[in-house]
């Protein structure tokens, strides 16, 4: 069997030039970042959240250092409606509009369903869930007005792939999923295109820290490839669907990930 090597990101194409992209969870570096870079690369007008704001200044200066331009930068906690008001009011103000938003925020953990609490269930459903629903909410106040825009939602395979552990982060994905896809149909009359990314894997810094290295590497294993995604992997097909190359599609949930066949 040949060597098995990781790719690396092409080069960018404007696919997305002059575009104000809003990106929520976008510090650390997970996929949020990974996407808050490849937006950058590719041109867009940037706008970045997270709730910790040091770690969102960073991001700001790693994404500066890289592409010669710095985000904007709010402090949003996902869970408030106020403050994901306040997110996308601040980026209208800024670049006149919202031309595509990430619904990138998402909280996991591990607990059986025999001992999980009320609130491990509720915060996971509030931060991966109801987020999406508040976010993509208030961005349509300004999408359907003007008629146009995109909306692209992170979910994850595990919305269909059982795992233990996992009953609430998968009932959060799935709910990710079906809001996908209702909520596209909602809007298509405006003009507005609403889609999600379904990664099986993808290895970062803070996945290794919360997860053991024997679940990482047999979860890599089931890969086609025997390895997990890079997270710019993920936010490659993102900026795809942010493109004109996705015109048609709404309502969709893409499948990033290199399964058995």
């Amino acid at each position: 069997m040949s060597e098995r090597t990781t790719p690396t990101p092409g080069p960018a194409h404007g696919l997305v030039r002059e575009r104000s992209v809003v990106v929520t969870a976008a510090a650390g570096t997970g996929i949020g970042f990974a996407a808050a870079q490849r937006f950058a690369a590719e041109g867009a007008r940037l706008t970045i959240s997270d709730r910790h704001e040091r770690r969102l200044a960073e991001a700001a200066d790693r994404i500066e250092s890289e592409f010669g331009t710095r985000p904007l930068t709010i402090v949003c906690d996902v869970t408030d409606q106020q403050q994901i008001d306040d997110l996308m009011d601040g980026a209208v103000a800024e670049y006149g509009t919202v031309d595509v938003l990430v619904n990138n925020a998402g909280l996991g953990g591990t607990a059986s369903v025999t001992d999980m609490t009320d609130d491990q269930w509720g915060s996971v459903l509030d931060v991966t869930l109801t987020s999406t629903f508040r976010a993509t909410r208030s961005v349509l106040r300004h999408m359907v007005p003007r008629g146009g825009g995109v909306i692209i939602n992170n979910a994850s395979v595990i919305g269909w792939r059982a795992q233990a552990g996992q009953a609430h982060y998968a009932a959060a994905k799935a709910g990710v999923m079906a809001l996908t896809r209702c909520s596209a149909l909602d809007v298509a009359e405006y003009g507005i295109r609403v889609n999600a990314v379904s990664p099986s894997i993808a290895m970062h810094a803070h996945l290794a820290k919360v997860t053991s290295d024997e679940l990482l590497g047999q979860l890599s294993a089931q890969e086609a490839f025997g390895r997990a995604a890079e997270p710019w992997e993920i936010a490659n097909v993102m900026v795809f669907l942010a493109s004109d190359y996705s015109s048609y599609m709404t309502g969709e949930v893409v499948s990033v990930s290199s399964q058995h066949a």
